[in-house]
Formats: C-alpha cells, structure tokens, sequence
C-alpha cells in the first residue's frame, strides 16, 4: 500500500524529521465535515429540537436496522446503558454478574448500581473474556454475564452463548468499542438480551461529548428500558417505575446520524491502517499483534483500538514519547480486580501479565499513510531490526 490513503486526512501528512503522531486528534471529529456539522445544528437548533425529538427516533431506526435488531434505544451513556439493561431485567441485590477484569471499571460499576455483586474473570490470549473463567466463576447465585467486545473484536460467542444456555443466564453485552463488528457474521450487540454502545468522541462512532445506545430483540424489555430511560415515565406522564434522567440529546443523535451514514468507510480506513501495521510489524518477535483483517473467517474486526502486546512495554512507550509518538496503555494499566479499594480480592494472573504488556497504537481516520510508517519504523528501531 505504496499510495496515501485519500480517506485518511492527507493534510496531515508531514516530513518524517519533523513528524508528530499524537495518539488521537480529537478536532479531527469536527473538522473535515465542519459545514456540515453546522447546517445540521443550525437546522436542529433553529426547530427547537432538544430532548427526545425526532432525530433521536431516526438515529434509533438507523442504528436498529444497522446491526440488525428490531430495536434501539438512545441513552445518555454506555454506562447508564449497562445499569438500565441490568435492572430492567431484574437484576438485583443479592444476585452475581460475570464480567472480564480487562475491561473499563464502568462495567462492574454498572453491575453494582444495579444492586448485585461484580465477579470478574480473566481473559484469554484474544484479550477477550475467557468462557473457561467465566465457566468456573458461575455460582448458585450467578444471573448474568456481561462479556466486554474490546478494540472491535467480538468475544468468541459460541462458547459463552452454550454456557449462558446451559445455566439459565442473561447475556448483557458491552459492545462500547465494538459497534459494526461481527463474529460467524452476527454484529456485537446482537447475541444477547442486550447490547450497550458507547458514542465517546474518540469512539468510531463518536458524538461531541457522552452518548450511547441499548440495542434488543426483546420487545419486553424495550419497553421496561423505555420508561426507565425517561425517569420511569409513560408516554401519558404517569410515572410506573422508578427510572432515570439518561436520554440521548437530540442533537447529538442528529450528529450521529449523519457519521452512521459514513460509517462504513470510517471502518475501511481503520482496517488498512490496521493492514499497515500488520505488513510493517508482524516480523518483530517481541511484540504480539491483534490478527490482521479478514486473518479470522468466523470475525469481521473493526480496529477500534489496535492493541498490542510488548516486550519491555515502558521502555517503548517512553522511547516513541521522545518521537513524539502518543500511545496509550488502557485503563491506566489497570485491571478491575486490582481495585482492592472497590473490594475486590481474587487472583487473575493471566490478566495481571498481560496488564503488564498492552499498549495502544494510535488507530484513528485522522492518521496517514507515512504517519502509521513511521510509527512502524520507530518501534523496529527500538527493538533493533532494520527498515
């Protein structure tokens, strides 16, 4: 892939001794489509359309009939996605749920304002949650598992759906970075009673501050997530359960339409970058790479992140910061189960290692071709190998 990428912001393009590669350009979210950005505030503003109006029933549409299920529900959050599917499923006190401990600590967050307790799980070699934890994790008072889809790769499915099956459990997915890919051609939100996206700015589909959305098949459970989204009310005003103020704004869902519509070639650039890396990488032995597009016939990944593990991990971080190269090691590089302060006290020593050797590589539609090379040529230097 000789050419620049004429999706991928050639503007940016710099000389290599003069290169600066940030680990994200968040103005990038706004600039390129600028105009258009302001034509739809200005016509979304100019109607008065704030709260709950009909840009937020079309994005529901839009994104409903995207991944394939009867049903979306915009909410303010992920986070509050994940609380509102728990409780309206009745999770409560006294109940377990199952989650991965290389996850974002609003997981287990989620699972303790519904009332039950956080058990977490290690992960496998895929940095996904590991079914043969989650198996020997299930106790009598077990209700759910809430498997975390990480980078855009969806967890192996099989597995965790025969065990769900098994037990009798509910299958929240927290599909927060995951939003367009799929596993054995089934998109992440879509195996279980719910899935959860998150619309952060630095998401692949980002708004311009928090969002997020509930996708179900469950037509009951629509309609519970329904009122409880909107402080447990009716359409009428009659309020039946208790709820929360978590609805998506309106012009935000407006924004989000309009990216949906691009979003398939937002994740087109993301896999030729992700092909970069891959072509440029795959030789250096200390480092372990996320499989490279379309390597895996049963997954169809969309590089949310492109997570790496590394030898001697700080040492490069520090190395490509003296180039002038943003990384990023996830959650701080910490796992959930190392809060103690939240009450956790278990051992997971596959995710304690491997919390020792992730890091992120930056993988966003603002890079260029000659950007991710250099990336590329920075860490073969460090690790001794020739370009």
């Amino acid at each position: 892939m000789a050419k620049e990428l004429t999706s991928l912001a050639p503007e940016m393009i710099t000389h290599k001794a003069d290169m600066s590669v940030p680990f994200f350009r968040y103005e990038h979210i706004y600039r390129p489509y600028r105009k258009e950005f302001l034509a739809l505030i200005d016509e979304v503003c100019s109607r008065g359309a704030f709260i709950l109006q009909k840009d937020v029933r079309e994005f529901e549409r839009s994104l409903a009939a995207y991944v394939g299920s009867s049903s979306a529900l915009g909410v303010a959050n992920c986070s509050d996605g994940l609380t509102l599917c728990l409780k309206a499923a009745g999770i409560s006190t006294g109940d377990e749920v199952i989650f991965s401990s290389h996850t974002f600590v609003a997981t287990a967050a989620a699972i303790h304002s519904a009332g039950a307790k956080p058990v977490p799980v290690e992960c496998g070699p895929d940095h996904l949650i590991d079914p043969y934890s989650v198996a020997s994790a299930i106790s009598p008072r077990t209700r759910a598992v809430i498997p975390t889809h990480l980078n855009g790769r969806v967890c192996e499915m099989d597995s965790l759906l025969q065990l769900v099956d098994k037990y009798n459990l509910l299958l929240i997915e927290d599909a927060a970075q995951s939003l367009g890919a799929k596993y054995k051609g089934r998109f992440a939100g879509g195996f279980g009673q719910a899935g959860v996206f998150s619309f952060y700015p630095a998401k692949s589909l980002g708004c311009f501050g928090d969002g997020g959305a509930i996708v179900t098949d469950n037509a009951d459970l629509y309609e519970i997530l329904g009122r409880m989204h909107n402080h447990g009310r009716l359409p009428s005003g009659r309020v039946t359960t208790w709820g929360m103020n978590s609805r998506l704004d309106n012009l935000h869902a407006a924004v989000l339409s309009m990216k949906l519509a691009k979003f398939d070639d937002e994740i087109v650039a993301r896999r030729e970058l992700a092909s970069i890396y891959q072509s440029q990488l795959h030789d250096v032995a200390e480092l372990v790479l996320p499989p490279g597009p379309d390597s895996d016939p049963d997954r169809f990944d969309t590089f949310q992140n492109y997570e790496i593990e590394a030898e001697d991990r700080d040492r490069l971080v520090e190395y490509l910061s003296s180039k002038h190269i943003g990384t990023l090691v996830q959650w701080s590089g910490w796992a959930v189960h190392q809060f103690t302060e939240l009450g956790f006290d278990c051992n997971l020593p596959n995710t304690d290692r491997l919390l020792e050797r992730i890091v992120l590589l930056p993988m966003n539609t603002s890079l260029s071709v000659s950007e991710v090379s250099y990336v590329c040529e920075c860490i073969r230097h460090f690790y001794g190998y020739p370009n």
